[in-house]
């Protein structure tokens, strides 16, 4: 037990801390609560208006993710990206511009194996986390004079934010320090100052009734990636239920197709590895290392499964951004549920149970005897860079909160914005990468063997982003903004939630915050068109509608899939070359016999057609796709091979020769029944003969 202080040390203890709780609030125009890079660009933003940022982060340092191991850049469409987003890529091209940049390896080496010869050559979009931070300093250098960054001072969970009807007046830190602005942002991937602020919000996933979506919810069917290709025992002695699962697997099963939970995707450290011998740290054991939680992994092995499963994408100077790839991966499935909503402690203690989990994986996986030799050596050849995280013991220091509190405002981004079903017209920025879900939970199937359930990865066209997604209703709060934990459905943050939005958002949240400074007015009652011009004067991209990108030009009479009748075939990509259009649909190999989309033409004279669809082959696609012609002798059946290239005139895949009378009075169907594999559905052609 720690000594009483004496009576001099409790009165000179008393005097600081009534001083220390009685200061003024720290002021500023606007408030910042979080450094990720969202927040830093929100900063920038509002010292380039001319006002007074405090930007606080709860950590020692800046950039959340881009800083923290997030070297891949996920975007899609990149013509996506402005302002002082695409001021960072450009920053990132800059810093590597530079030879003495280049340590490992030479620029010219990098470039000719990892990147993509279209790339612009104004903008790199891969970079090691030093060098983020590197590109942030340089970009924060010019306007530090309107920017006062206050670090290691986290939000009092309890009484943090003071308000005045539906105005915060002041957030109060754990430390007793307060801020006062008109003006608030939370930029944090939690949304702790949303939540104490009084402002709605939701964890987990949506029915997909709530946002008449079709891929929200529960997935057992549409989960087919990073998914186990063997039957696994699920139990801590192998066929023996009484002895209870194996940790990590959910004993209740996985909940109602398509309902909603309070079950969130997984999180990882994004690791930064090297194969460098010289700047390579070998795998250590962690000292909390329990062998039951990595029997999953070996048994999985054991069972057949010999990919090497993570994806190391290649970093400059031989350094790699490395995520989950496969079953068993750096994702600690279903062990961080309670995060969002969690206390300090709370989360520390699911953060170090991340740490231990990926720590104790690749020191499994690199030394077991259960592995075979060949995959040891493939763990092994990758370790932890030096030169990268030297405070952190090397260790990336921010987890990969990719989704927690969602707000809900007067709009809420759902699939019909991914897939411009519906479009916003008060875009702030823009989004374009995939729906993207990691796996939620681990389950034990009726045949008893474990699945994976959650994850869905499916393609978007570039849509708006709305400003009243990033904005609370008005009646909740008056003067926060919140470019991070934004107004969307669970599956339209899969694809909003990438670290070139946030920075997009954040500068977007910051103009819009100076606005209603200078109008004098709440956040939802500024002039939306001066917003809207503002943020084109800074290059903002706010919408456009990419060219077609099909390589196929057709002629005749063509129906496109965006022209058709469909019952299913709601994913939609354009992934893979060889289609028409902007696109193509497919089943999701689910649902059998349950999916149809038919293709109707205007014939402009009766007579004989050669009729032909087109599709993009692929190895996961299916082999008996059954199509079904409608003309003017009845129906006929052909069954269309889908992993083989189409070998028909303007790479279509001919189905034969019909007879069609004039009008609308026939068509052809392409079904996904008794099929394996992905189902493609992109355009039906009509020649006439």
């Amino acid at each position: 037990m720690r000594p009483f202080p004496t009576p001099l040390l409790f009165s000179a203890w008393l005097f600081t801390s009534h001083l220390l709780l009685s200061a003024p609030p720290q002021k500023a125009d606007v408030v910042i609560y979080g450094g990720c890079s969202g927040g830093i660009t929100a900063a920038i933003q509002t010292a380039r208006m001319g006002k007074h940022a405090i930007l606080i982060e709860p950590s020692q340092f800046l950039g959340g993710l881009t800083t923290g191991g997030l070297g891949a850049t996920d975007i899609g469409n990149k013509k996506a990206i402005g302002g002082l987003s695409r001021e960072f890529y450009e920053g990132v091209y800059q810093y590597y511009s530079a030879p003495n940049h280049w340590t490992h390896q030479t620029r010219e080496t990098y470039f000719a194996k990892h990147v993509k010869s279209s790339e612009s050559e104004t903008t790199q979009w891969t970079f090691e986390p030093k060098a983020a931070s590197s590109v942030f300093e340089e970009m924060l250098a010019p306007v530090r004079n309107k920017i006062t960054i206050v670090y290691g001072e986290r939000l009092d969970l309890k009484a943090g934010v003071k308000k005045d009807g539906p105005k915060i007046t002041e957030i109060v830190m754990e430390s007793g320090k307060s801020f006062a602005a008109p003006m608030f942002i939370d930029a944090t991937y939690e949304g702790d100052l949303m939540a104490k602020a009084g402002v709605g919000y939701h964890v987990g996933r949506e029915a997909n009734s709530v946002y008449g979506e079709t891929i929200n919810g529960v997935q057992t069917l549409g989960s087919k990636h990073h998914q186990f290709t063997h039957p696994v025992d699920p139990y801590i002695r192998p066929g023996d239920p009484s002895s209870g699962l194996l940790p990590g697997i959910n004993p209740l099963g996985p909940g109602e197709e398509f309902g909603g939970d309070r079950k969130i995707q997984a999180y990882n450290f994004r690791m930064c590895t090297t194969d460098v011998p010289e700047n390579r740290r070998e795998w250590e054991k962690p000292t909390q290392y329990d062998p039951l939680w990595f029997e999953l992994a070996l048994r999985n092995i054991e069972a057949g499964d010999l990919r090497v499963s993570w994806n190391p994408s290649r970093m400059p100077n031989g350094k790699t951004d490395t995520n989950n790839n496969f079953a068993v991966s750096t994702d600690f499935i279903g062990m961080n549920w309670d995060y969002p909503e969690a206390d300090y402690p709370t989360r520390d203690r699911i953060k170090k149970a991340h740490e231990n989990w990926q720590k104790g994986l690749l020191w499994t996986l690199a030394n077991s005897p259960r592995v075979p030799e060949t995959l040891r050596n493939a763990y092994r050849s990758f370790g932890l860079a030096k030169d990268e995280f030297t405070d952190n013991d090397n260790w990336p220091r921010q987890l990969y909160v990719r989704e927690a509190r969602r707000m809900i405002s007067e709009y809420v981004m759902s699939e019909k914005n991914c897939k411009r079903t519906e479009v916003v017209d008060d875009s702030v920025g823009m989004g374009a990468y995939n729906m993207d879900s990691h796996h939620t939970q681990r389950y034990v199937t009726k045949e008893g063997s474990v699945r994976n359930e959650g994850d869905i990865q499916i393609g978007t066209k570039p849509y708006p982003v709305s400003f009243r997604s990033i904005r609370p209703k008005a009646k909740e709060c008056t003067n926060l903004l919140v470019p991070v934990c934004l107004s969307a459905s669970h599956i339209a943050y899969g694809s909003i939630r990438m670290e070139p939005v946030f920075m997009v958002m954040g500068q977007s949240a910051a103009t819009a915050a100076v606005h209603a400074i200078e109008q004098g007015t709440t956040i939802q009652d500024i002039d939306i068109a001066k917003l809207k011009a503002r943020l084109i004067e800074d290059k903002q991209v706010l919408d456009f509608v990419p060219e077609p990108s099909g390589t196929l030009k057709l002629s005749g009479i063509v129906v496109d899939d965006a022209q058709a009748e469909i019952e299913g075939f709601s994913n939609e990509a354009a992934t893979i070359s060889g289609f028409f259009g902007s696109g193509y649909r497919h089943d999701g190999d689910t649902n059998k016999g349950k999916q149809r989309i038919r293709f109707a033409p205007e014939l402009p004279k009766s007579g004989s057609y050669r009729v032909s669809i087109s599709y993009s082959a692929s190895a996961n696609r299916a082999e008996n796709v059954p199509v079904v012609i409608h003309d003017a002798k009845g129906e006929h059946s052909v069954i269309v091979n889908q992993r083989q290239k189409p070998a028909g005139p303007e790479g279509v895949h001919v189905l034969g020769v019909f007879q069609f009378e004039a009008g609308k009075k026939g068509w052809v169907e392409i079904r996904n029944d008794s099929t394996r594999g992905h189902v493609i559905a992109d355009a039906v052609q009509w020649i006439l003969e």
